[in-house]
């Protein structure tokens, strides 16, 4: 089904795919896959994901973001994502947002970490219209969500995850947490995404911030597979080993 307004007539269509209890590392795997073998235009939304993860960036080194030796105790996988950013904790809770653009998709917008940053905010902008003082910036003092992006020559990604991240029901003797969190508790340190709106309505508001700025055609996950299938491709994201884990811990232990 497609959905146009006259406000984003002329504008190249964006495939929403819409799903529900994603594995977080399939989805993964699919974006990049879309990313990197078609030009096509995606929003991504899995409203949760199957059981606890932890997720870092490309470069994430699990000694400085992860109390390795807890991760190993309570057996909770650890994913290194192809994009960059930040580690969270994500599951059930979590809804995951993901643009998938080609550069000509808005031309007006400059293939960097700032102008694509700018151009994701007016559509939260629309999503949170009326509710809080919510804004997209870097290192904010309070968050609803995590953003994390890739650029290539010929387009880019966005995630953003939001919910319960970095979870406030799971002890913080797993995860380091960023510098600006200060160490403060999650509580101060989170706001919690169903204090302010529910799930499905956060939803429902993300795809109407999407119809203003894009044709939308709606499009199932089987299609979405088959999409660039016969490509040859190999995923980067991965999960990290455990033995990989135990390495790391004894290198941070002998320092």
């Amino acid at each position: 089904m497609a959905i146009y307004s006259c406000r984003n007539l002329g504008l190249p269509a964006l495939n929403l795919l819409r799903v529900k209890g994603m594995h977080i590392l399939q989805q993964l795997m699919l974006e990049e896959r879309l990313l990197r073998t078609t030009s096509d235009n995606w929003c991504i939304i899995n409203d949760g994901t199957e059981d606890r993860n932890i997720v870092m960036g490309a470069s994430g080194r699990p000694a400085e973001l992860l109390k390795i030796d807890s991760v190993l105790q309570d057996k909770v996988a650890v994913i290194r994502r192809f994009t960059g950013g930040g580690t969270v904790i994500v599951d059930h809770s979590t809804v995951f947002v993901s643009f998938i653009c080609n550069k000509d998709a808005l031309p007006d917008v400059q293939p960097y970490p700032g102008p694509i940053m700018s151009w994701s905010s007016l559509i939260y902008d629309d999503v949170f219209r009326q509710v809080g003082d919510f804004s997209l910036c870097e290192n904010a003092a309070n968050l609803v969500g995590m953003r994390n992006q890739l650029q290539k020559h010929d387009g880019y990604i966005i995630h953003l995850s939001s919910g319960t991240l970095m979870l406030v029901t799971w002890p913080i003797s797993n995860f380091q947490g960023p510098e600006y969190r200060k160490e403060r508790d999650h509580l101060e340190f989170l706001c919690r995404l169903r204090d302010y709106l529910p799930r499905s309505n956060f939803i429902d508001r993300t795809i109407h911030g999407v119809e203003r700025h894009f044709p939308v055609e709606q499009r199932g996950l089987e299609a979405v597979e088959s999409r660039a299938s016969y490509i040859v491709f190999k995923p980067t994201s991965k999960v990290v080993a455990e033995q990989e884990l135990k390495e790391a811990l004894f290198r941070y232990q002998r320092v």
